[in-house]
């Protein structure tokens, strides 16, 4: 993506594939997805993404994604890392791969984009608000909307390394909400650093999460879906309106891997997390923000309806989430005191909420979530166990 530190892990990866006798095609900054797209276009065994996703701009990391365009299991990823203490082995002189800079690829994975949207359809007439995050989004997702005949107003689409998620982006939404008002849009779309999660905003200035696109996805579109896999943090509210659908809902463990994981167990082919990270099987082989909102976009168009119209039908039960950053990575349920107090709220919530303690993938960092009917009451417990989860783990 856009950070600073890409292009130093983009070298430091080149001199090593090439090193092995790896021929490698070097992209420059594209979202996640389109490495994805990409690695099935050029039949190449692997691709390779150097991206923190939502993170700020001083964290980095790596995805690999298989040929098939998909990312790969836990236990390949494991095989991988076992084999990085292994002795390093430069291939010989004559053996050397090569590298090439591909110099259309935003153009090749724009068009990409562009053949998910239903060919009779257009976006004239609507305009929209497009928030890039500062990332690898920056290029591609405002030209896929104004080639569609949108009227396009890009915002934080200006990256210098540094801003990447600085306060824009699907993670903090309301520069958007506020854009949307000002420019009187129709609605507005958030992306995160890597482009692989989406967020919209109605033209009331309501905020669209990933819950609210896959209700849309599952029920608004011409074939309804057979079945959708969200995650534990799914809120109820998605469960109960796609059951009014007779659609099955599944819940899978947080992450798309393990929501890519049920859907083909299921056979299905929409899922996805309340962040934004939706899977359309049916469009890509992964998480793609921008091929997900032009999914709700195709539907508002052929329906003649508005976002906020679209999600009628979907009421969202209080839900609260806080974090709590630690000093380091600890187990909350290892601690006596915790795990009393989340034996007690599972208790009280029986039967009107849910409570999730997890934590995170990319932290150290503990999720308090609490769901249930009463606003005030959710609140409450969540940041008395937040505060207490701080008290007890030296958060």
């Amino acid at each position: 993506d856009t950070r600073l530190s890409g292009y130093v892990l983009e070298a430091a990866l080149q001199s090593g594939l090439n090193a092995a006798g790896v021929d490698v095609r070097l992209l420059g900054p594209l979202p996640t997805p389109a490495i994805a797209h990409m690695t099935r276009a050029f039949h190449a065994d692997a691709g390779i993404v150097i991206s923190a996703s939502h993170n700020p701009y001083f964290d980095n990391g790596i995805k690999f994604f298989s040929g098939a365009g998909k990312k790969l299991s836990n236990e390949l990823q494991d095989a991988i890392s076992q084999q990085l203490e292994q002795p390093i082995v430069i291939d010989q002189p004559d053996q050397l791969g090569k590298s090439f800079r591909v110099d259309d690829a935003v153009g090749r994975y724009i068009e990409f984009c562009k053949s998910t949207f239903p060919y009779h359809l257009n976006l004239r007439g609507l305009k929209i608000v497009i928030d890039c995050a500062n990332g690898a989004g920056y290029v591609a997702a405002p030209a896929v909307l104004r080639e569609l005949g949108a009227s396009v107003i890009a915002i934080h689409n200006t990256p210098d390394g540094r801003n990447i998620n600085e306060g824009c982006g699907s993670t903090h939404p309301e520069s958007l909400q506020q854009a949307v008002l000002e420019q009187q849009a129709d609605l507005g779309i958030a992306l995160d650093g890597d482009a692989d999660r989406v967020v919209m905003v109605d033209h009331l200035g309501n905020l669209v999460d990933g819950d609210a696109i896959l209700y849309i996805l599952a029920t608004k579109r011409r074939k309804p879906a057979q079945g959708v896999i969200g995650t534990l943090m799914s809120n109820m509210g998605l469960e109960l309106a796609l059951q009014a659908q007779n659609i099955t809902f599944l819940r899978a463990k947080v992450g798309d891997r393990y929501v890519m994981a049920d859907l083909e167990a299921n056979g299905w082919l929409l899922g996805g997390e309340p962040s934004g990270h939706i899977l359309c099987l049916d469009k890509s082989t992964t998480g793609d923000a921008i091929i997900a909102g032009l999914q709700v976009l195709a539907a508002m168009v052929e329906q003649g309806k508005s976002l906020h119209e679209l999600v009628s039908g979907f009421d969202v039960l209080p839900q609260t989430l806080v974090n709590v950053r630690l000093k380091q990575v600890a187990d909350p349920f290892a601690d006596l005191v915790l795990a009393a107090a989340f034996a007690s709220a599972e208790q009280a919530l029986k039967g009107k909420g849910r409570l999730l303690i997890r934590k995170s993938g990319t932290e150290p960092m503990i999720r308090v979530m609490v769901e249930g009917k009463d606003a005030a009451e959710v609140a409450q417990m969540a940041q008395e166990l937040a505060d207490l989860v701080r008290q007890q783990l030296g958060g």
